[in-house]
Formats: structure tokens, C-alpha cells, sequence
């Protein structure tokens, strides 16, 4: 099968497709045709070193969690899912999935039913992303109406995903992102929207229940300052950068709480995910898809940080 592989870490040129053996399922796991994959941050700071490239370990290895296609086959044990059904999934993180590929092996209840109103193409853009705004604001958080959420970043993958789930709980939801994408956002459902580039947010957001910082302490600073609009016993939630010893002592401070995260594969809460995309409560934003063979050419716009929603790879199943 064609997959995407590098040899070293480094920019994008590193990423080369190749001919890979296929995988075998194992009991209780599934062989899903791959039609779709999506493009993550986690998968070019990987690819650069970082990420989950500790996890992954040396080199070669091929990228991408995020993945959409059809059981080809399926391992002894299997009763959930048969060949011919369509799912979708973020198998194995953080462990490698080999998502940029054709083909996947992965547990059965890794994967879900994808949601019948969406493309490959749409579908891989969801696990991941939706994954981490959901287990965040679900199971973390665990936010309610009436609360206030401040989302970071706003307008990508998991943000744009963010907004609307916090909308679905019944929370009001506050969004940084550009003046271009505010429009869009409120019709996602964000009620108040600050514009970074012209604006501090902590100037004019104030008693937050719960901030979802997705971009990290080193652009700009940005969880130290979330602790400042915060109301006392409010829960900032640290997805790229975490909680340094700095950090959770300068919450402690203001009397505020922060979490950690890193986002976990749920088949459960992937079919919850499909069923609110099918009935229209949710949607999907994709900006581009790439051919497999251009995978370099995705990470190069994705890492431009400015992308709507999601990147996905066709890759031509």
C-alpha cells in the first residue's frame, strides 16, 4: 500500500510516499480502507521532533490519527463492525496509527460509525479535533448552562469544534480569532469575539467559568494572562503548552484551577459526535484537501497558522 513515510525529523520535505506492507488486523481489531486523513498541528510538530515524536520514537514512522474510510476487514472477535460499514476514528493516540496511508489496523471500539451526512473528506477532519473539545469540555470541565467559556483560537480545528459544543451545553462562548472570522463564528454560535491582533482579551473579557487555552504560554503569554479573567474557582484547560510549576502557582494565587490534556481515542464519543453533526447541530469546516502525495504541501499551509477549521489528505482510496 502507498503510505507516507520520513526517515528523520525536519521540514516538510522530509515527508515521501512510499510502498509499505500492508497491516494484518489482530483480534478484536479492525482493517478500515482508508479514504481520508486529516491534518493535525500534533502531526508536523511531530514530524519536526516534538509532538509525539517521543512516543513514536526514531524514525521512520508515518503520520496522522485523524483517518475515514471503510472496514475492509475485521479481526476475530469483532461484533461491533462489519467490511462495508463506514467509520471514522483517531486510533491509537498517542501511539503511532500510521493515519497518512491506505490502509490502518486499529481495535474495533477505536473507531465509530461516521456521521451519514458527511464525506470522507469532512469526516476525517472531526476525530482529533473534536475529540479534544469534547473530552475538554465534557469530561474535564465538565461545563454546564449558564457557564462562560473562553475559547482560544477559536477558528481552528478543535476551536471551531469548541464553540459549538460549548453553544450545544448551554454555555455562552467568548472566541478569539481574527476580524475575518468572526462573522462565521457567530453564527457557530460564539456570543462575544475578540480580535487578538487588535486587542487584548483580557481587557475586556472578564468572569470566565472555564478558558480552553489552545494556543499556549508561548504565544504571548496567553495562559498566564487567561488566569486574569477567570472568576475565582474558574478552570483554565492548557492543551498545547500544559501547566508549568510558574503556572499553577500563579493560579493558585488568584484562587483559580488548571488542567493539563491530551486527547484520548473514544468511539463512544465519537458516535455522540456523528449523531449531533447528522441532526445539524454541529458542522464541519474544511479548508482544503490535498492529494497523498502532497502531504509537505498541507503541513506548509498548516503550519502558516492561519487555517479555518481543517486540512485533510485524499489519499485516493
Amino acid at each position: 500500500m502507498r503510505a507516507v513515510v520520513q526517515d528523520a525529523p525536519g521540514g516538510p520535505e522530509v515527508l515521501r510516499v512510499a510502498e509499505v506492507a500492508r497491516p494484518e488486523p489482530l483480534p478484536t481489531e479492525v482493517l478500515v480502507r482508508v479514504h481520508a486523513a486529516g491534518v493535525n498541528p500534533v502531526d508536523w510538530k511531530t514530524r519536526q521532533g516534538g509532538g509525539m515524536a517521543g512516543v513514536l520514537g526514531e524514525p521512520p514512522f508515518t503520520l496522522g490519527w485523524d483517518v475515514s474510510g471503510v472496514v475492509e476487514e475485521v479481526g476475530f472477535g469483532v461484533t461491533t463492525l462489519a467490511p462495508g460499514d463506514e467509520v471514522y476514528g483517531m486510533p491509537w493516540f498517542p501511539r503511532q496509527a500510521g493515519g497518512y496511508a491506505e490502509f490502518v489496523t486499529a481495535p474495533s471500539r477505536q473507531f465509530a460509525r461516521k456521521p451519514a451526512t458527511l464525506s470522507h473528506e469532512a469526516a476525517a477532519a472531526v476525530p482529533l479535533a473534536a475529540l479534544t473539545a469534547w473530552q475538554i469540555l465534557v469530561d474535564t470541565a465538565r461545563v454546564e448552562a449558564g457557564q462562560r467559556v473562553l475559547v482560544h483560537a477559536a477558528a481552528g480545528g478543535v476551536g471551531h469544534f469548541a464553540v459549538q459544543f460549548a453553544r450545544h451545553l448551554g454555555a455562552t462562548v467568548v472566541g478569539t480569532a481574527r476580524e475575518s472570522r468572526h462573522e462565521w463564528l457567530g453564527r457557530l454560535g460564539a456570543a462575544e469575539l475578540i480580535d487578538y491582533t487588535r486587542q487584548r482579551f483580557e481587557d475586556t473579557v472578564e468572569n470566565v467559568d472555564v478558558v480552553i487555552d489552545l494556543l499556549g504560554e508561548e504565544y504571548d503569554a496567553t495562559s498566564t494572562r487567561s488566569l486574569e479573567v477567570l472568576r475565582k474557582g474558574g478552570l483554565l484547560v492548557a492543551v498545547p503548552s500544559g501547566v508549568s510549576p510558574e503556572l499553577r502557582e500563579a493560579a493558585d494565587a488568584r484562587a483559580v484551577r488548571t488542567s493539563p490534556f491530551l486527547v484520548e481515542p473514544d468511539g463512544a464519543a465519537l458516535t455522540t459526535i456523528a449523531g449531533l453533526i447528522d441532526q445539524g447541530a454541529v458542522e464541519v469546516e474544511v479548508e482544503d484537501v490535498f492529494p497523498l502525495e502532497e502531504a509537505a504541501r498541507a503541513h506548509r499551509q498548516g503550519e502558516d497558522g492561519h487555517t479555518r477549521g481543517k486540512l485533510v489528505l485524499r489519499t485516493g482510496a
